[in-house]
């Protein structure tokens, strides 16, 4: 670069002497040079190259980055011998985040600051998760938008390096009936206000990526019309809709449904309860939880089965108490919350869940345990398949032009152990 710059000078200090030659447009053209040289070195050219794995195949693959993107993926041969047991894939992308390593999107009590949500990014870049959707749940009015203003300076913040894309919206608009409620605070469960909605929504600096409802509600089904047009990805969840209803919110935009299994009451009808009608429907993606708490085995395979691998995806629900201590904690209304040692959150008044303490790299290992299905197929469930339903069409898979969101992990029998973690191109985590 520097003999490049170097030769176009002298090659000008040339020209010049010898009037004869010297010329507007040569002069022109010199200038161009260094200026185009500079530029390049300005933008940086070095290349990272990396080996292991690929996700798909477990074939050998050398990944080519520069300048934050994967510029090429390459079939090899072999493998040196430190990267032989090392897989490559697209960083995870987690739609359903609700806080993490103590830190808290949503309860009062617990102030959000710009450095706790630092923390919570790092902490998820360690467990593999690229990609995250801070969700806030059913609070008040003030502090919801309390929370998405700080928010929305977190997903503003250079340092996150593009890793919160949006936002995702849980409540406070679904079902006030106990069991479909689950662990929301049923003192601030209302229909939807789109006024109010509209708050939430400049609060986030029009952040908001996804909401979750209940369309049976009051209300709901015009507020979910309003949500689609608005580009704003419609989520079924925490309800006791009907068959027709369900039907009617596909049609006013509804795409996909909130942790499918959960949610829902301890006792339903066999016949008429919102399961069927979401599980048979090819127009709904659904989400699924799979901690081992919140779904039984065969839930799991059933819902796999149902939905198959393209209509699928991982999420976690993981919550503030993910690398907290075994103890008892309380929530919103001061009723006693349980982080048992296995890392189950339980929720005593209503003998339901509590949120997850498990990062969605264990859900991608359990999915894989429980179903059979295949390292790729768990990780399209855990990264392709929510960028595609969101459009975030810069990731979720290892191609030329993608952001080189990428981990690099080993497999074994408790699960990914994450090795190193690249976001956008730089290293944020290498295991020691």
């Amino acid at each position: 670069m520097i003999a490049v710059i170097a030769t176009a000078i002298l090659n000008i200090k040339y020209a010049y002497m010898n009037e004869k030659s010297f010329s507007i447009k040569k002069a022109a053209g010199f200038i161009l040079t260094i200026v185009f040289a500079l530029g390049a070195f300005g933008r940086g050219n070095a290349q990272e190259v990396i080996k292991g794995l690929s996700y798909l195949d477990k074939k050998p693959i050398a990944i080519t980055i520069q300048d934050g993107k994967i510029v090429s993926v390459k079939k090899i041969r072999k493998l040196d011998p430190a990267s032989e047991n090392i897989y490559l894939s697209p960083g995870l992308i987690d739609n359903q985040v609700n806080g993490f390593v103590g830190v808290s999107f949503s309860s009062e009590g617990i102030p959000l600051t710009e450095e706790g949500m630092r923390k919570a990014t790092q902490a998820l870049w360690e467990n593999g998760v690229t990609t995250y959707f801070p969700t806030v749940t059913t609070n008040s009015r003030s502090e919801i938008v309390n929370n998405f203003s700080i928010l929305a300076k977190a997903k503003n913040d250079p340092s996150s390096l593009g890793s919160i894309p949006g936002f995702h919206l849980e409540g406070p608009y679904i079902s006030p009936v106990d069991g479909y409620r689950g662990a929301h605070s049923l003192h601030y469960v209302r229909p939807p206000d789109w006024d109010e909605f509209m708050e939430f929504y400049k609060a986030s600096d029009n952040g908001i990526l996804t909401v979750t409802v209940a369309p049976e509600v009051e209300g709901g089904l015009d507020f979910i019309k309003k949500c689609t047009e608005k580009g704003i990805t419609i989520a079924l969840g925490h309800h006791n809709a009907s068959a027709d209803i369900i039907r009617q919110a596909i049609a006013m935009g509804a795409r996909t449904c909130t942790h499918v299994g959960n949610g829902i009451a301890n006792e339903i009808n066999r016949h008429v309860n919102p399961l069927w009608p979401q599980l048979s429907d090819d127009r709904l993606m659904i989400s699924i939880i799979c901690d081992g708490f919140h779904l039984r085995p065969e839930e799991i395979n059933v819902f796999y089965k149902a939905k198959g691998t393209d209509r699928t995806i991982i999420t976690s629900d993981v919550s503030e108490y993910a690398g907290m201590k075994p103890g008892i904690y309380k929530n919103l209304d001061g009723e006693d919350i349980e982080l048992t040692p296995d890392g189950e959150v339980r929720y005593p008044a209503q003998k339901v869940l509590y949120s997850s303490a498990s990062p969605v790299n264990k859900g991608v290992w359990h999915a894989m345990k429980v179903t059979g299905c295949s390292l790729g197929q768990a990780i399209q469930m855990a990264s392709s398949n929510p960028a595609k339903l969101y459009g975030l069409n810069d990731r979720g898979s290892l191609e030329p032009g993608k952001r080189a969101d990428i981990i690099l992990f080993t497999l074994g029998d408790k699960g990914l152990t994450i090795r190193k973690t690249i976001v956008a191109g730089k290293t944020v985590y290498e295991k020691q």
